[in-house]
């Protein structure tokens, strides 16, 4: 499948800002730092080793579609998300893990906006752009919102990744 171009965001410059404005912090009050990606659940939650302690952490801003939901079982392209993420940030790599002001969701998951450090790629942002996710916007940190706003629509016109083969995200495998 071609893939979209994402122009990198300067993110790690970011970082600062962020904390400056109450973000990126994790619950004991670090700083962010980097992370080692130990393992990839699904197309947009993955497990890291954060400073010795293992995570589950949730791309915040996204959504993509489910392999293996308990009730509503595979969606259409939901192992390619899968895959994809396994390229862009494989399990070894390391990453920066953003923070936003809304540190974990109901299911105990830690939130981030996750860069691959080597370019500076917003990993969430590149999913949404190159069709394997969809925006989903639920916390209060709209840091990036209209970049991913603008991609999903890029993307769907173009009818990339699962909108060109689902018609859209939610769809049944």
């Amino acid at each position: 499948m071609p893939r979209h171009h994402v122009a990198p965001i300067p993110v790690l410059g970011l970082a600062l800002a962020l904390l400056v404005a109450g973000c990126g912090g994790s619950d004991d009050g670090s700083e962010p730092g980097t992370a080692t990606v130990t393992e990839i659940i699904d197309g947009d939650t993955i497990v890291a080793s954060i400073g010795g302690t293992t995570e589950n952490v949730r791309l915040v801003g996204i959504d993509t579609p489910e392999t293996h939901h308990p009730e509503i079982g595979a969606e259409c392209f939901g192992e390619e998300a899968t895959d994809r993420i396994a390229e862009l940030i494989p399990e070894g790599s390391e990453v920066v893990l953003l923070r936003p002001t809304e540190t974990r969701d109901d299911y105990g998951r830690l939130l981030a906006w996750v860069v691959r450090p080597s370019d500076d790629l917003l990993v969430n942002l590149s999913l949404v752009a190159d069709g394997y996710a969809d925006i989903l916007i639920i916390q209060d940190d709209l840091t990036f919102e209209d970049d991913l706003r603008s991609a999903a629509t890029a993307a769907r016109a173009a009818d990339l990744g699962l909108w060109g083969a689902c018609g859209g995200p939610d769809e049944p495998a």
